[in-house]
């Protein structure tokens, strides 16, 4: 009986997958995230400086932010059939690579094409690495050392998109925006030796038979359908390109849902929506990173073009909320072991919908502790509603296709992430051109009544939240 259990606990302490030094195996893949987490928050400041260097339009310039999530998320929808195909040390030292080629190209950009085009390698990268964190930790990390490893890998994704903004905003302040792209270099050559020193293979390279109708309906699917939102800031949501990208971006994704239900193995098992608690739960992540990255996206620009107040000085004045942010992400998922996801879920709700209405009254002379208390406020809320929404999500899931719930929600939200950004660009267009046609002609007046539009349907998905978190049910206990 004492042999017994002392082999037990020789496999509890063991990993399923044995490495050397499990923590310089993960360390490339950490600063890889790292910085791709980094890159998702950092551009956003840039933003205005930007516009004005290379001569375009805010509908325009939002295409770094989309386009980087749309690409982010088609990656994530395949990371799992590519890890099947490719050793998970070729993945990692290609997404790096990856990684370093599109910060040359954004660096070196001649003008906003060459620009977005190296956005989209980076996020070619960031799709690939973020999963593969999250999969080899488990595999190589014994039990009784999972949870710190899983805490290490949160707290990357957490507090990269926190400081973003401020280092973001003090290179700015002393730099050219190029310099963005070129500090990331050297991290990435650091985070490329570490993984071509210590990571090894850790997962079966089957060659599964790849459904490459479904690769290519989930691209023109989802790619149509950020592109019909985002040409509406320009073209307005009644124009012929805008009706006709989201009617074929509609029809494209109805019928790779249709084929995702009917096939044996497909990419995205899309049945796990037939499962209430699920549907619920990934709905309101969903929701919850609609709001994030809609207000995360006017709030640096409100600042520099409302406010008027310089570029570094803004970066700090968000360092507050984003700091939040990280703190409440890691206290929020510790909540649901002791109440479950309904109250945390309703209460992070209305606290988002306080904080979203604060920014929607703004104005051009508004006091920057109002700005960062309203931004603080809506960072407690929004992560407070979405750990125990993912969890409680996830938690309803069993069996075989408990594994694709994860997947599903990763892809999901860099999706609704970008739609969510265009259309707070386009609420942005409409909210400017207002106040020009009442006869004004400020600037600052204006772009501020444009924020308020935008801020309005974050304060609106925050309502939207809140209600779908009614139907989450008292936790057993």
């Amino acid at each position: 009986m004492d042999s017994v259990q002392s082999s037990q606990e020789n496999v509890a302490k063991k990993a399923r997958v044995q490495v050397a030094h499990p923590m310089l195996a993960m360390m490339g893949m950490l600063i890889g995230g790292f910085v791709g987490m980094f890159s998702e928050t950092s551009l956003n400041i840039a933003l205005p400086q930007l516009m004005a260097q290379l001569g375009v339009t805010t509908a325009t310039i939002q295409w770094l932010v989309t386009g980087y999530m749309l690409v982010v998320g088609i990656i994530l929808l395949l990371s799992s059939i590519i890890t099947k195909w490719f050793t998970t040390r070729q993945v990692i030292l290609f997404a790096l690579i990856d990684f370093i080629v599109g910060a040359v190209i954004s660096a070196s950009a001649p003008g906003f094409g060459v620009l977005l085009f190296g956005r989209m390698i980076q996020g070619i990268a960031t799709g690939l690495i973020l999963p593969l964190m999250f999969t080899v930790a488990m595999q190589i990390f014994p039990p009784y050392k999972l949870g710190a490893a899983m805490g290490m890998v949160g707290l990357v994704i957490m507090f990269a998109p926190a400081v973003g903004p401020t280092l973001a905003g003090i290179v700015l302040g002393v730099a050219s925006w190029r310099w963005i792209f070129w500090l990331f270099v050297p991290f990435l050559v650091i985070a490329f030796i570490f993984a071509v020193l210590s990571l090894k293979n850790i997962a079966e390279v089957t060659r599964p038979k790849v459904d490459f109708l479904s690769i290519l309906l989930s691209t023109v699917g989802f790619g149509s359908l950020v592109l019909g939102v985002s040409l509406a800031s320009d073209r307005g949501w009644g124009s012929a390109a805008v009706i006709g990208s989201l009617v074929v971006g509609l029809a494209v994704l109805a019928w790779y849902t249709h084929r995702q239900l009917t096939m044996d193995k497909p990419i995205l098992n899309l049945r796990a929506f037939g499962i209430p608690g699920f549907r619920i739960g990934a709905s309101l992540v969903m929701i919850n990173f609609g709001i994030i990255l809609s207000a995360m996206y006017l709030l640096p620009m409100y600042i520099q073009k409302g406010l008027l107040v310089p570029v570094a000085l803004t970066g700090i004045i968000m360092f507050p909320g984003g700091i939040m942010n990280a703190v409440i992400s890691a206290v929020a998922g510790r909540m649901y072991d002791r109440v479950g996801a309904q109250m945390p879920a309703r209460i992070g709700f209305i606290i988002s919908m306080v904080g979203a209405l604060m920014l929607a009254f703004t104005s051009t002379h508004s006091a920057i502790w109002y700005v960062i208390m309203a931004h603080i406020i809506l960072m407690i809320g929004a992560p407070l509603a979405m750990s125990p929404s993912q969890t409680y999500g996830l938690n309803s899931l069993t069996g075989p296709i408990a594994a694709d719930g994860s997947a599903i929600m990763n892809t999901l939200q860099q999706i609704v992430g970008a739609i969510a950004t265009a259309v707070a660009t386009s609420l942005l267009g409409i909210g400017q051109a207002a106040y020009m046609a009442n006869g004004a002609n400020h600037a600052a007046g204006a772009f501020v009544n444009g924020a308020h539009y935008g801020f309005f349907f974050t304060f609106a998905l925050a309502i939207v939240g809140f209600v779908l978190a009614l139907r989450i049910p008292k936790a057993n206990r």
